[in-house]
């Protein structure tokens, strides 16, 4: 699949252990999962600059992964991103959506608490990077009513 492909690259701009093409391959070809690409306007799929990848089931909805190239970050794309990802839960039913995200990612972690997510638990020396100490996972959730 051709977005898996996109959403592989940009994972890995975004992060320091991508995901390859078949994790997102698998993961986009579940009924419960779905996303979206960010697009510059009227360029091409592979020219995307950002993505969200979520999960919805029995009422609940997690962010399974967003990720924005380095060059687009802080120009609002998570934030348009995170707001498609939030109406397409409600559109399928959830009442609620959770994500987890690195404590010292300290932008994403405002943009959220902005889109009225509100820390719920953590999750101790989550994030391991190599030569780096682990980081704590904020599990974060928001109210879709």
């Amino acid at each position: 699949m051709k977005d898996a492909r996109i959403a592989s690259r940009l994972h890995g701009e975004a992060f320091s252990r991508a995901w390859s093409d078949g994790e997102f391959e698998s993961l986009i070809s579940q009924q419960s999962v779905f996303g979206f690409l960010a697009c510059p306007e009227g360029r091409a799929r592979e020219s995307a600059a950002g993505f969200v990848l979520c999960r919805e089931a029995a009422g609940e909805a997690e962010i399974l992964s967003i990720g924005i190239s380095p060059r687009q970050r802080r120009s609002g794309l998570g934030w348009r991103l995170m707001r498609s990802a939030i109406q397409e839960a409600r559109r399928r039913g959830a009442e609620e959506m959770f994500l987890e995200v690195d404590e010292t990612n300290l932008a994403a972690v405002q943009m959220y608490r902005k889109l009225d997510f509100v820390q719920v638990g953590e999750r101790r020396a989550y994030y391991a990077r190599p030569g780096e100490q682990p980081t704590t996972a904020l599990v974060m959730r928001r109210d879709l009513r």
